[in-house]
C-alpha cells in the first residue's frame, strides 16, 4: 500500500478535481492510480496529453495492444487491468481473452503480433535493440511514425507502470472487469 497520502473525491479543486471527475465519470470512483499521481496534477496533465498524441496517430486498438504487451512485460497488475478493461471497446471480450493468455496465439494480424513483440522488447531489453527490430515492423507495413508511436507507447508504459510499482500503488480492480477476463489479464504475470 503507497505511502503518498492523497485527498477525498470531496476534496479536491481545480485541475486535481478535473482529474478525479474523469474517472468518476469513467468508472464512478478516482482510481488508486489516478489519485497517487495527481499529487502533481501538472506532470499527470502532461502524461495525459502525452498519450492522446500517441493516440491519435496510432489508433486505439494497436494503443491498447502496445500497452497491454508492455505491461505484461513489465509484471503491471493495475496496467493490465485497467487497460483490458479499455480494451474491451474495441475487442470482444473472448478474443481479448486470448490475447490476454497469449497474443501469439489468439487470432491477430501478423504485424499485431510483431507489433507485441516489439512492446516488450523496448520495456525489457532496448539497450540490446538494433534497427533490426525496428525493420521487421517496416516489413510489416509500419510507417516511421508507427514505429516511433509504437517504440512511444511502450515507452510511457513502462514509465507509469515503473511509477505505479515504485510507489507501492495497490491496484483497483474495474468492477466491470469478469472475472474470467481478469484471470486471463493477470495469469502471464
Amino acid at each position: 500500500m503507497t505511502i503518498i497520502e492523497t485527498p477525498d473525491e470531496d476534496e479536491v479543486t481545480g485541475e486535481v478535481a478535473r482529474i478525479y471527475a474523469a474517472d468518476i465519470k469513467d468508472l464512478g470512483y478516482a482510481a488508486s492510480h489516478t489519485r497517487v499521481m495527481s499529487v502533481n496534477p501538472e506532470a499527470y496533465a502532461g502524461w495525459e496529453q502525452l498519450i492522446r498524441g500517441i493516440v491519435s496517430q496510432l489508433g486505439k486498438r494497436r494503443y491498447e495492444l502496445v500497452t497491454l504487451a508492455a505491461a505484461q512485460a513489465l509484471h503491471s497488475t493495475a496496467c493490465r487491468l485497467a487497460h483490458g478493461r479499455k480494451t474491451r471497446a474495441l475487442i470482444d471480450d473472448e478474443q481479448l481473452e486470448r490475447i490476454a493468455r497469449d497474443y501469439r496465439d489468439a487470432g491477430l494480424s501478423e504485424a499485431e503480433v510483431a507489433m507485441m513483440e516489439y512492446a516488450e522488447r523496448v520495456v525489457t531489453a532496448s539497450a540490446d535493440m538494433t534497427e533490426a527490430d525496428s525493420l521487421r515492423l517496416r516489413e510489416l507495413g509500419f510507417t516511421d511514425r508507427e514505429i516511433v508511436d509504437i517504440t512511444l507507447a511502450a515507452s510511457a508504459r513502462g514509465f507509469f507502470s515503473r511509477s505505479l510499482q515504485a510507489l507501492a500503488v495497490e491496484p483497483d480492480t474495474p468492477p466491470d472487469l469478469p472475472e474470467r477476463l481478469r484471470g486471463a489479464l493477470l495469469a502471464p504475470l
